[in-house]
């Protein structure tokens, strides 16, 4: 068994577990034979390449604890695309502080980097035991039944959608519709799950609408008016990716980030939710509400999923028993055994699977008429969002 010392990262977008994913990682890396100090880079490999190390060992305890009920990436992330001559100052300094186990929480950009650092390392001589933590809100990682982090946006979307719901369902006197734009570039995980916040058939959402399929403007608009003309109002999600047959952004940004994907965020990513708004309002002349939550669910602990936030932690204490294992070149994987009662077991996927692709919802959780999911992938969602709140409704007992 290769001894030596650990060093753990946190790579893109935060979520409200992955702290709890790093309290994991400390934990078993601190109780290991094999591993003799445990590091943390402050902001990701950037800052590793600049010897931004943090002793995670010597953590007070009170700390540690903290970490598993902290949003946020309590290690500072980074979103920094490795290149080829970043990889000898990669080895070096892994070699000046023997660092031999190497972890990263991320997402498939982030596996790459793990992949691609292990074989740089193996390439040189260097032993080196590179696992991956799987984390997105996205819920787009290959090989895993779904991803730490996933289940507390949802379930944040979910309370979004509920309570605005009622909002605009009681205004629809005022407003006649309400659009909701939520992340999720290539995948419509995070969309399509506010369904789970419909009880009756009158709930929002009536529309939900996802980057798996192109967007069609007069399909669109032709759903609002069924819509309108069955509930009085109308309320659509979006996912921020959503484009047109032809390839192009409904959002019709052209920003780009390092790793040439489409910057949906400050740069004009709410003109998704804006451009659907403006349709409805030009078409119909109705008046409605756009609202437009950006990354405040990737960090919303007070709607935290119990469950999401044990699993993170579960997968931080994985990681170390497959580094344990000399099973490098791995990411920890959950896979879902039961639905009902909700089982799982942990396994491995290889990096080489995972990184870089996005993984899309599967075609049998959507609708046939691809604006709302099938009856089935409430079965998918139900144990990783619930409990959720239950509002009532006054009985509509007019005095005759």
């Amino acid at each position: 068994m290769i001894k030596g010392n650990a060093i753990i990262g946190q790579s893109g977008g935060p979520t409200s577990v992955i702290n709890s994913s790093l309290a994991g990682v400390i934990e078993g890396a601190s109780r290991s034979d094999a591993i003799e100090s445990v590091y943390g880079m402050n902001y990701g490999i950037e800052g590793f390449m600049q010897e931004k190390i943090i002793d995670l060992q010597n953590q007070p305890d009170s700390v540690l604890k903290g970490l598993r009920t902290t949003p946020g990436s309590a290690l500072g992330s980074s979103r920094h695309k490795v290149k080829d001559e970043d990889f000898p100052k990669i080895l070096e300094v892994l070699r000046k502080y023997n660092i031999r186990y190497f972890f990263l929480i991320g997402g498939n950009d982030t596996m790459d980097t793990i992949n691609r650092v292990e074989q740089y390392c193996k390439n040189e001589g260097y032993d080196l035991i590179g696992v991956g933590i799987p984390k997105t809100v996205d819920n787009d990682l290959f090989g895993t039944d779904h991803t730490p982090g996933f289940a507390s946006a949802a379930r944040s979307n979910i309370l979004n959608v509920k309570q605005a719901g009622m909002l605009a369902r009681d205004m629809k006197k005022v407003d006649q519709f309400v659009v909701y734009q939520t992340i999720g570039r290539d995948s419509g995980w995070l969309g399509a799950a506010t369904a789970m916040a419909k009880k009756n058939d009158d709930d929002a959402p009536h529309l939900i609408y996802c980057p798996e399929f192109d967007f069609d403007k007069i399909s669109f608009l032709e759903d609002v008016e069924k819509a309108y003309k069955k509930y009085g109002w109308v309320s659509v999600v979006c996912g921020e990716g959503l484009k047109y047959a032809n390839g192009s952004a409904v959002s019709a940004s052209e920003t780009r980030d390092k790793f040439n994907n489409t910057e949906f965020g400050a740069m004009g990513g709410a003109s998704v939710g804006l451009n659907l708004h403006r349709f409805i309002t030009e078409n119909f002349g109705f008046r409605g509400e756009f609202q437009i939550t950006e990354s405040l669910i990737m960090s919303d602990m007070s709607r935290a999923s119990e469950l999401d936030l044990e699993e993170a932690w579960q997968c931080g204490l994985e990681a170390v028993k497959i580094a344990e294992a000399q099973e490098s070149g791995h990411m920890v994987s959950i896979i879902r055994i039961s639905d009902e009662p909700y089982t799982i077991a942990f396994g491995k996927a290889l990096l080489k699977d995972v990184a870089v692709k996005a993984k899309p919802m599967p075609m049998k959780y959507f609708n046939h008429e691809k604006n709302f999911v099938d009856d089935s992938f409430y079965n998918y969602m139900r144990p990783l969002v619930y409990p959720l709140p239950d509002f009532v409704e006054l009985e509509k007992k007019y005095i005759k």
